[in-house]
């Protein structure tokens, strides 16, 4: 085996067809600013369409975005818009489906859930989850099962986990030609 050098992962990725997936995320109060750059790089790797930033959340530029980003806040597409029940009204608009991630009683186990185009996934406060308001407004809801004494991971790491089976489940059986046309 040999690792890959600097100069070689960036031509991998220039031969990479680039494409976002119809997939979108609310980040619903996230207060960490290091937590809403961790999001944006994770989203850069998945091929997210569009970043919501809500309520509290922090916007670009920031340093502390910046840290973690590491410049992937500016290869993703984003807005704020002050409430999240309202970006996710223009999502509905748009005919996404609205998908929590939340523990709530009507939760699945999120690798037991296949979204359908276009999707939204909402994340919610690090401390609060996702605000009751929203509620009325979610198709279903998902959820980490979790083994240990904790009942919830990171905002990042769940982020991460959930966003990677949506987009795998998104991409499955789909060429690069019919995801641009999503």
């Amino acid at each position: 085996m040999r690792k890959l050098s600097h100069i070689e992962l960036l031509q991998r990725q220039a031969d990479q067809k680039r494409f976002p997936l119809p997939f979108s995320i609310v980040l619903n109060d996230i207060r960490s600013l290091y937590n809403v750059g961790s999001i944006f790089r994770t989203a850069d790797g998945i091929g997210i369409a569009k970043i919501w930033l809500c309520g509290i959340t922090g916007c670009p530029p920031d340093t502390q975005i910046s840290k973690t980003a590491l410049g992937a806040e500016n290869t993703v597409a984003w807005k704020y818009q002050r409430y999240a029940m309202d970006a996710l009204r223009l999502e509905k608009e748009q005919g996404a489906e609205i998908v929590l991630l939340e523990q709530l009683a009507e939760s699945i186990p999120y690798h037991e859930f296949r979204p359908r185009r276009p999707v939204c996934l909402v994340l919610g406060n690090e401390i609060t989850g996702v605000s009751e308001e929203l509620l009325e407004l979610c198709d279903r809801a998902v959820e980490i099962p979790m083994a240990g004494l904790k009942n919830s991971l990171n905002v990042t790491v769940a982020f991460g986990i959930v966003a990677y089976h949506f987009r795998n489940s998104l991409a499955a059986g789909m060429s690069s030609e019919a995801v641009q046309a999503s």
